[in-house]
């Protein structure tokens, strides 16, 4: 369908020197922040300043952000998913989406210097968006800015919100203004709950597909393992609530039940544009998780007493749970010294279940940010001298590995490699821990197991590091027709070069 044009205000000076001094991430930062402001985008950076701080530390090394929205997309069933960005960037997340299982095609718009400068490729997004909205298969299509079109102000906002029944939802997602993918969920998550939250103010809504429960219902924020549901449906249970819809959701008549809910646990505590949707709509947020002894005794009672149980309902949830999840931990302990790092979230409280678990927890980083809901985690974590860093960067999680030397460093893909290379056994945060159950009594005995069993692999590690050596490490890394011979000499000449071009440097800022 060929739609007609309407006047886009994109004042072409602000867009060109976004472009001038390189597209997408090859700009900079601070070049790409001022194009996107001067361009009209100081509103929605803004808000993304105040949801998703970057103290006390700069934006963490990780994924492009926008990975978190693509992601939240691809999920969902009946949902559209269009990217505008670079071609390199696009085919970068396409790529990644798949190799984590997306079985969709992802759509594109591309753009060059003249259709950008033009205000042609919001022309093309529309068209795009008018070809993709059929309501026989959609009920959603989301159009995602990436750095480029975010910077030259691309104005998506001015996209139809409906077109032949067919949902339209754009957002900017920059990787100048997003820290994390995490976060992205969330941006994408929180644009979802505001037009569902809208739509439920205008009139009647569709239902879940199983119906409503009959019990009140807790609504869980964050991605988590499909088995922890089932097991906070069974702490609860003793308090006649239920578990609702996890958020993301995977269509959207779940977005609709997830707001109709008495209390919403933010079991992943930087969802902040979810949040302020959920609070929108007047309903309680309780932070933390049902995790280890102390941390479900807690949860049980702020659960309860957000949904207005009686107390001795929540005394009798809490006798229910409690001497079970205190009976494992009773049988086995970990036993070591552990550091653990990742950028999903849910850091601060596996933390406290491995603390729970008997664990020597010297060091947490997380690359999210401190929230108001991950306030008592950290408290608790530092009271058992735990060091909590937010915004952690690789080399604050590598510094935690090399002063703590743990028997195990949990952690993102580089602080794994660094620490094997140590001789020190690790474990993959986001495939090896958060994808396993954390909640309840499955938690503490499924994570035991997999910790122990790494931290008992240190004879291996030894093994092999007698074994192969220093083969492969510094000068000796690569393949060698011969054996490589040192040569003193040309490293001491190459030093003097150094120090001289270094003195001559000096002397010109000098002088």
């Amino acid at each position: 369908m060929q739609s007609k044009s309407i006047p886009v205000t994109i004042p072409i000076k602000s867009v060109q020197p976004a472009l001038a001094e390189g597209a997408a991430c090859h700009g900079g930062e601070q070049t790409l922040l001022d194009a996107a402001r001067s361009a009209g985008k100081s509103e929605v950076l803004e808000r993304y300043a105040l949801d998703y701080p970057k103290g006390p530390h700069d934006q963490p090394q990780s994924m492009c952000p926008a990975f978190g929205s693509l992601r939240v997309g691809l999920r969902m069933s009946r949902t559209a998913t269009i990217l505008s960005g670079s071609a390199c960037c696009v085919y970068g997340l396409t790529f990644t989406s798949h190799f984590y299982g997306a079985r969709r095609s992802v759509g594109y718009v591309p753009f060059n210097s003249e259709t950008l400068v033009t205000g042609k490729l919001f022309e093309d997004i529309r068209e795009s968006v008018h070809e993709q909205a059929d309501p026989q298969k959609y009920d959603a299509i989301v159009i995602i800015n990436l750095c480029v079109p975010t910077a030259s102000g691309v104005p998506l906002q001015l996209l139809p919100k409906e077109i032949n029944g067919v949902r339209i939802i754009g957002i900017d997602v920059p990787g100048f203004g997003v820290p994390t993918h995490a976060e992205a969920k969330d941006v994408l998550a929180g644009a979802m709950l505001k037009y569902a939250r809208q739509e439920i103010m205008s009139g009647p809504v569709q239902a879940p597909r199983k119906g409503r429960q009959q019990n009140p219902t807790i609504t869980l924020l964050g991605e988590m393992f499909p088995a922890d549901p089932m097991g906070i449906a069974q702490l609860i249970e003793p308090m006649k609530l239920a578990v609702g819809t996890s958020v993301p959701t995977r269509e959207w008549r779940e977005l609709y039940a997830a707001i109709d809910c008495s209390v919403v646990a933010a079991i992943h505590p930087f969802y902040t544009a979810s949040i302020r949707e959920f609070e929108a709509a007047g309903r309680p947020i309780v932070g933390s998780a049902p995790v280890g002894v102390e941390g479900t005794h807690d949860w049980l009672q702020n659960i309860g007493q957000s949904a207005g149980v009686a107390q001795a309902l929540i005394d009798e949830a809490r006798n229910k749970a409690l001497p079970i999840i205190k009976a494992v931990l009773s049988q086995q302990k970990i036993n070591g010294r552990i550091t653990l790092s990742g950028y999903e979230g849910s850091e601060l409280i596996v933390a406290r279940l491995l603390v729970e678990c008997g664990a020597d927890l010297r060091y947490v980083g997380s690359a999210c940010p401190a929230t108001p809901w991950n306030a008592l985690d950290a408290e608790w974590l530092k009271s058992k001298g735990v060091q909590v860093q937010f915004r952690a960067s690789l080399e604050q999680d590598l510094d935690a590995v090399q002063e703590f030397k743990p028997n195990l460093a949990i952690g993102t893909t580089p602080v794994v490699q660094y620490a094997k290379e140590a001789c020190i056994p690790s474990l993959y945060f986001t495939n090896l821990i958060s994808a396993r159950p954390l909640m309840g009594v499955a938690g503490a005995g499924s994570l035991i197991q997999v910790v122990n069993a790494a931290i008992n692999n240190q004879d291996r590690f030894n093994k092999m590091k007698d074994f192969f050596g220093t083969t492969g490490q510094g000068d000796l890394a690569g393949v060698w027709g011969e054996k490589p011979v040192d040569r003193p000499e040309f490293r001491a000449d190459n030093r003097r070069q150094m120090e001289k071009k270094n003195k001559q440097r000096k002397a010109q800022e000098m002088g």
